[in-house]
């Protein structure tokens, strides 16, 4: 599955479970830490867990594993490490006290990370 395939799948998983305000940041030319950023928010921590929980199952369901997910002990804040694509899921308070698509979309490829 390519990173471009993973992120549509990860996309749609959390959209199968209501999650709001979904989007993905291109960051291939600015790190090498992953093609792509899934993010998206859930009202509370249960549909938090219960994106992720989706999340997983879908992925898994289309042989792909995260190498880690955190975050889940009080679902403020999950990050599915997939490799390729890191999903984040926030409550939507912790999204815009982190803003990571404002961070990622305002470095340019000369100041790569």
């Amino acid at each position: 599955m390519t990173p471009t395939e993973l992120t549509e799948l990860i996309a749609n998983a959390a959209a199968d479970k209501k999650a709001r305000e979904i989007v993905t940041v291109d960051i291939r030319d600015k790190t090498t830490l992953a093609d792509y950023f899934v993010i998206c928010e859930g009202d509370t921590d249960r549909q938090v867990r219960a994106i992720v929980d989706n999340i997983e199952e879908r992925c898994r369901a289309s042989g792909v594993r995260p190498l880690h997910v955190a975050g889940l002990r009080d679902a403020s804040w999950a990050c599915l490490d997939f490799d390729s694509v890191i999903a984040h899921v926030f409550l939507p308070g912790e999204r815009i006290f982190y803003d990571i698509e404002g961070l990622w979309n305002s470095v340019s490829a000369e100041d790569s990370v």
